[in-house]
């Protein structure tokens, strides 16, 4: 599990860098600001959490069960709903993603609290 959470990671990071270059150069001018703001904070949580799926990686190497591949597949998803409803209530998607996008924050927190669990154990 270290190899894909790592390649996971490594696969979010270089999206989001991409997506974070796609809004600086491609729209900061074409976004109201407060859409544009929406964007960032999704590139923002998707980089924080390519960076947890390293520190799973890190994790899975050393302690293996259940839980470290919980933390993994939560932030996976969060970063699809979380960072995904964001990007796509930005550029113009339905208002009621931004109803879902606290499943995907729901799913960071737990995948944090799983993380920290499988350390301290």
């Amino acid at each position: 599990m270290d190899r894909l959470f790592f390649s996971l990671g490594a696969l979010a990071a270089f999206v989001g860098v991409a997506l974070g270059a796609f809004a600086a150069h491609g729209l900061k001018n074409k976004l109201p600001p407060d859409m544009f703001n929406i964007f960032e904070v999704g590139v923002r949580y998707h980089m924080y959490h390519a960076l947890g799926l390293l520190a799973v990686a890190a994790a899975a190497a050393r302690w293996t069960g259940p839980w470290v591949t919980a933390a993994g597949w939560l932030f996976v998803f969060g970063i699809i709903v979380f960072s995904g409803s964001l990007y796509l209530l930005a550029m113009g998607g339905p208002r009621w993603l931004g109803a879902i996008t606290p499943i995907g924050g729901l799913a960071f927190l737990i995948g944090w609290l799983l993380l920290a669990l499988v350390v301290w154990r």
